[in-house]
């Protein structure tokens, strides 16, 4: 018990358990509160409990205890299945029809499965994006705009090569496979070959090229290593030709970083503050279901999603770049942000900042320029 703090540590009310009268019939409100000095009384009152009085109040007790155990599950099972939460806003401050601010919308991950896209194309999965339902929202979270506003596109690309060699042997393999019988294969391939032979020993250098090749076949037998194009270099300055080309080699997911400064003005904003950053905690990481009666504990499941969106007002910011559904890889937040720890008179400490690392579900094509949200402002 604390010293000058009436009750602290004497009773734990909150955890009393409800009193069940075990014999209601039999008792009279009061009797047992007069008289305390006679006798006679305290046997009659005692009398009127009955022969199974202390097993009438065990069983009574025992309900109690299971009724309590019954109300604090349905409780748990209430919070897992309602994992929605109010809408947060920083600053706390009234949006006006010119307010530009982020909007930030939580989502439940829906994984894209093996259906097919719904642009109709036959042999195209559909993407996380087609398959995550825009309407189940967990909940929604407001910040200003961020200080830097970037947005990257790329593509990957990468250099090939392809020598003289390789090149004839493709052009032989592309002639007898598009051939429409066997014998016509055959033959495409022998005249193609010829073909290529002549153009080979019409230069000058296949031949040393050839005596390259077997020459440092027969070196590196012997333990050596070099290579039939050094040989080539070396005795003729010459080498292949490699009919090096940048070619296309994929697409690119796109990640974005963003950093928020929370200084609380009040108690309101800074339990507001708090909440945002337990929102963005929850929603970052994954399930393992401990909280769900159908789970075993065997697997895990998603993360939360976020659809980002740039706003003016009610509107969509008409200059500013759109995100496709994103997921939150990295959250960093700094609690002592003005450099030093220092907090309010209910703990909240003074000034914030986080670091939000995003990345795209699912890669930017040209065609998303052409329809919904790729219409508005810059695109994606």
């Amino acid at each position: 018990m604390v010293r000058g703090t009436r009750g602290s540590g004497a009773k734990d009310r909150g955890n009393r358990v409800p009193y069940v009268n075990p014999n209601p019939s039999n008792n009279v409100r009061g009797s047992g509160a007069k008289n305390r000095g006679s006798t006679g009384s305290t046997k009659r009152g005692l009398s009127n409990l009955g022969a199974n009085y202390k097993q009438e109040e065990l069983d009574a007790t025992a309900r109690a205890n299971d009724w309590k155990s019954k109300s604090q599950n349905k409780k748990q099972k209430a919070r897992s299945r309602n994992r929605q939460f109010e809408s947060l806003r920083y600053p706390v401050a009234r949006i006006d029809t010119d307010s530009d601010y982020l909007e930030v919308k939580v989502l439940e991950y829906s994984a894209p499965g093996f259906e097919k896209s719904q642009s109709g194309q036959a042999l195209r999965l559909q993407s996380s994006s087609e398959s995550i339902n825009q309407e189940k929202i967990l909940g929604m979270v407001y910040l200003p705009i961020p200080e830097s506003i970037t947005d990257s596109n790329g593509v990957t690309w990468g250099e090939d090569r392809l020598n003289g060699f390789a090149a004839a042997g493709l052009g032989i393999a592309n002639d007898m496979i598009t051939a429409g019988s066997i014998p016509d294969a055959i033959t495409a391939g022998a005249n193609r070959t010829k073909e290529s032979v002549g153009q080979l020993l019409g230069d000058k250098n296949t031949i040393n090229a050839t005596n390259s090749v077997f020459a440092a076949a027969a070196v590196n037998a012997l333990g050596a290593q070099t290579s039939a194009t050094g040989i080539l270099a070396r005795q003729s300055g010459a080498i292949l030709n490699p009919n090096m080309e940048l070619l296309f080699g994929g697409v690119q997911l796109r990640s974005f970083s963003f950093n928020f400064d929370f200084a609380p003005r009040d108690n309101n904003e800074s339990i507001v503050i708090k909440n945002i950053i337990r929102a963005f905690k929850k929603s970052l990481n994954a399930k393992n279901g401990s909280k769900d009666d159908n789970s075993s504990g065997l697997f895990i499941s998603s993360p939360d999603i976020f659809q980002l969106t740039y706003k003016t007002g009610g509107k969509n910011h008409q200059f500013l770049h759109k995100f496709k559904p994103m997921a939150l890889l990295n959250m960093v937040v700094n609690h002592t942000g003005a450099g030093t720890y220092a907090t309010y008179d209910n703990t909240a400490p003074v000034h914030t900042k986080i670091d939000l690392t995003f990345q795209e579900l699912n890669p930017i094509y040209s065609e998303d320029y052409e329809d919904g949200q790729g219409l508005e402002g810059t695109g994606f």
